[in-house]
């Protein structure tokens, strides 16, 4: 019998509720937003079925990949919609092409993240596009089972521990079935999501149109969280950068993530997927020919399944090494670490008048490391103004240790800094300067 104890030994999968017979597991919501299995004693047999379909109680042992690509989808349009290079459509696509069917996470009308089902190419789209949510699975895992067991291929889509509980859900290996999961950061809190929406659209929630959580207007790296909505007759465009949008913050920060995710015991090959895709971040560092800033997504290959799917896609992929993927990519194997005022955040939130500003004081850099700090930001803005050089080729005159050059200073990659004087009298006291010796 599933008796959960301890909030970090469950993941929320929703393995237990689907495999139990007697229908005794209901999942119940907590303080903060997450959902936990709670069983009826009075009609649990205690068979055990659910321990087995739990992936937390047998994790099993991590490996490397086989093999490890970046890749890019060749058709612009459908990158455009994806959160890195396209790859999902292409594999979706393939399936759909033999009469199978994908089951991927989009939106519900009240804009919380589902999962969900298609066997046309036209209905892919809503799966495009990362939702940073714990989607609810619903029923999903009995549905997989009965396509399987008519004989039609299946994509399954999900987070690693989804994937994880699939597995152990069904018990036995399916050559019809393509897992494929992603380098997940975490899942966060559903609740924060609810009250953020409601915040910034100003209870208009049912109003909104569309939501993207990684538009690349800006580009693939410096990506936008995107909201349209109505309200009272007007049309809104909500679009901020992803390190100023207060959700995303908060989010990226590690304060909102389930507490499972802190110590994920899915990462790292854990999963049992066929094959990972993500962005490859540092693509450009590795092979600067991949990365035009419109997103590369960066493909893990498990197994000969994988492979055998992977191969048969019609892209531009390059292939690397998974030491350099790991070094640039650490989230493949290492979990969130979690922030050290999640619990002030999550005691605040029921009481709290505005959502954004507990956001904001919550990630309130404390004073003493802010002053610590200041010198050292104020030393990054000044070196990329003297030592970037300006756009459109124009030439900058620059001042260096009194010496006058056109241009840009050849200089390390990471030059030593001597000394720093805010208040150089050089010219006069009226006229002070700040200098920078190399």
């Amino acid at each position: 019998m599933i008796n959960i104890t301890d909030k970090h030994s469950c993941c929320g999968c929703e393995a237990c509720i689907q495999t139990c017979m007697k229908h005794c597991i209901s999942f119940q919501e907590d303080a903060e937003g997450f959902r936990y299995p709670k069983v009826d004693e009075n009609y649990c047999v205690e068979c055990g079925a659910c321990e087995k379909a739990c992936p937390m109680l047998t994790p099993v042992e991590s490996h490397r990949p086989k093999q490890q690509f970046a890749a890019i989808n060749p058709d612009y349009a459908i990158r455009k919609q994806s959160s890195s290079g396209g790859i999902f459509t292409m594999l979706a696509e393939g399936v759909i092409r033999k009469g199978g069917v994908i089951f991927g996470v989009r939106f519900d009308k009240s804009w919380q993240a589902v999962f969900d089902y298609t066997d046309t190419i036209e209905g892919l789209g809503p799966f495009r596009g990362s939702k940073y949510l714990q989607a609810r699975v619903g029923n999903t895992f009995c549905e997989v089972k009965d396509f399987l067991n008519q004989g039609r291929e299946v994509m399954f889509t999900g987070t690693p521990c989804q994937v994880a509980a699939l597995r152990h859900f069904l018990h036995h290996e399916y050559d019809n079935l393509l897992l494929v999961d992603f380098i997940c950061h975490g899942v966060p809190s559903p609740k924060v999501w609810r009250i953020y929406l409601n915040e910034v659209t100003q209870n208009a929630v049912k109003a909104i149109n569309d939501i993207q959580l990684r538009n690349k207007k800006q580009g693939w790296k410096r990506f936008n969280f995107y909201i349209s909505y109505d309200s009272e007759g007007k049309s809104y465009n909500l679009s901020s950068w992803h390190q100023e949008n207060h959700f995303m913050r908060i989010f990226l920060n590690d304060v909102i993530l389930r507490p499972s995710c802190y110590d994920c015991k899915a990462k790292g090959g854990r999963s049992g997927s066929d094959l990972t895709i993500a962005d490859f971040w540092g693509i450009g560092e590795l092979n600067p020919d991949m990365d035009d800033d419109r997103g590369t997504s960066l493909v893990l290959v498990h197994t000969e399944k994988g492979e055998a799917h992977f191969s048969a896609l019609k892209l531009n992929s390059w292939k690397t090494q998974y030491d350099d993927v790991l070094r640039l990519n650490p989230a493949v194997e290492r979990s969130a670490k979690e922030h050290p005022k999640r619990s002030y955040f999550f005691t605040n939130l029921d009481s709290t008048d505005s959502i954004i500003s507990l956001i904001d004081y919550t990630l309130r850099i404390p004073l003493l490391l802010r002053i610590k700090r200041a010198p050292k930001c104020i030393i990054r803005k000044v070196y990329r103004t003297i030592f970037v050089p300006s756009g459109g080729g124009n030439m900058r005159q620059i001042s260096v240790n009194q010496m006058v050059i056109d241009g840009v200073v050849p200089l390390a990659q990471n030059p030593t800094v001597e000394s720093f004087t805010f208040r150089s009298k050089r010219n006069g006291w009226k006229k002070y300067r700040m200098e920078i010796k190399l």
